[in-house]
Order: structure tokens, then sequence, then C-alpha cells
């Protein structure tokens, strides 16, 4: 038998004791998204897994019908988790989805990532079931809050080195260049959707969307947020590669309030 894996909910990343306001988000998104479910043909379902989110169908040995584990970066994964509870309670939710997650990384990302990635993963669920095109399709145009991110996120990467490159690949399942003046970082989120992040000692740090099914399966604003978790990780990287340095203050700020308690960080708002 392999090793059992270790699943998270979202209350111990959060090291929250009562019910808190991911935990929270979480219930909202099942009490919404469940139908889509219900009757939803198990084969039809592993077809939207596998080839249009780059998932995969599994089992965590919770009881559950299926659970969709979906990979966001190399030891972060996201687990959905259905189970039908029978129809003895007249009008009573019959069905339970639950999230849990995994890997040796999944305690570094905070809860607010990990959750907003559950919804971009559900909204995608309901346009693929729908068979609906996203509505917002601004990829060329960076909302004010990106362009805040950008902003605000460029000063680490000048600590990246070239010996970097294998080690960040791997960190981030993406491909990582180097360029005559940065770096250049492809990941690809979804099949055939990809985050284009590049830094330059010059004009700092930007981002592009790009890929087949980028219009057909993402709105921009779920694109956009993806890229954030993209760059919020390599800031993670840079973090944990370089804690002997003088890191800008944002730097801390990536990480769950779990890894900021262990290492007796401040966790500051973002």
């Amino acid at each position: 038998m392999g090793k059992k894996r270790k699943l998270w909910k979202i209350g111990q990343i959060d090291v929250i004791g009562i019910r808190g306001p991911h935990e929270k988000e979480l219930q909202e998104i099942s009490n919404t998204r469940y139908p889509l479910f219900k009757e939803l043909a198990i084969d039809k379902l592993k077809d939207f897994v596998v080839n249009d989110i780059g998932g995969k169908m599994d089992n965590i040995g919770l009881g559950e019908d299926w659970t969709i584990t979906f990979e966001i970066f190399p030891q972060v994964n996201i687990h959905i988790s259905y189970s039908f509870l029978g129809d003895e309670f007249g009008d009573e939710m019959d069905v339970e989805l639950k999230y849990y997650f995994s890997g040796e990384r999944a305690h570094l990302v905070p809860g607010e990532d990990l959750v907003a990635f559950v919804a971009i993963l559900m909204d995608f669920f309901e346009r693929m079931i729908k068979n609906e095109e996203p509505f917002d399709k601004n990829y060329d145009k960076k909302s004010k809050m990106m362009e805040k991110v950008l902003t605000q996120r460029s000063e680490p990467f000048k600590f990246l080195k070239d010996e970097d490159k294998e080690k960040l690949s791997a960190f981030l399942g993406a491909r990582v260049q180097k360029t005559p003046d940065g770096w250049m970082i492809i990941q690809e989120v979804f099949p055939k959707i990809f985050t284009e992040i590049t830094w330059d000692t010059k004009k700092g740090l930007d981002i592009a969307f790009s890929g087949n099914n980028l219009a057909k399966k993402i709105s921009s604003v779920h694109a956009e947020l993806a890229g954030i978790f993209t760059i919020n990780h390599i800031l993670r990287y840079i973090t944990l590669n370089n804690l002997e340095k003088n890191l800008p203050g944002i730097c801390f700020t990536m990480f769950s309030r779990y890894f900021t308690k262990q290492k007796n960080w401040d966790h500051r708002k973002r």
C-alpha cells in the first residue's frame, strides 16, 4: 500500500478554531454548485475533468462517491469530494461537496488563494456543463488590481539567480527561461491556457495570457487571478531560498497563517 496522503481542511491552513470566513465561502460554493453534478453522468464528468481542467478522478478514502483532484502547483492539490447522502430528508440538501488540500507544499499557500482557486474550478465546471463561453474576455487589458500586483511584487524577482532556473521550474511546474534582462515564466494553468510572466530589470514585472482554449473556457477575471496565484508562488520560492537576504516585506505575506505561525513571522495583510 502507498503512503496515505495528509489532507488539510481550510480551517487548519487558516489556523482558525471557529468556523472562519474561508470555510463559509466554501460552504456557499457547495450550496450553489452541487446541483450541477447531481444528474451528470460519471463518464461526462471524467471527460471534463481530464480534458478540460487537466485534473483526475480520484478517491481520497473518505467514503465519497467520487473526488476530483487538481494540481495547482507541484505538491499543492485541491480535492473536490462529492457524496450522495440520499433523499430521505425531503427538501434538505441530499448531496455534499467538501474540499480538501494535499501535498508537501499545500500548507504554504494561504486560504484566500486556495478558496479562490476552488471558485475558479467550479465556475469552469459550470460553463463546461452548460456549454457556455466566458462573459469577460478582456485578456489584453489589465485590471487596476493586476496593475497594483505587478508593481507590488516586482522587486523580489531581482533575487532570482541563474541557478534557480531548474529549481523554480520544478517548484512551479512551469517552463522557466532566462532572458538577456530578466526572466520569462510560462505556466499551463489549464489545458491550452497559459499564463506568461516576464520580469525585466528595467521594465519590471508583466503578464500576458494565451492558448487555444483561453477565450473558450476561462474569463479574463479568472485568468488574472490564476496569474496572480502563480506570481504569489514565485515569491514563495524566492522567499524560501533567500531567507538570509533583506527581502521586501511583501514576500512574507505570501504564506498561510499556519506556515507563518510555525516560522514566528508576522502575518500581515496584503
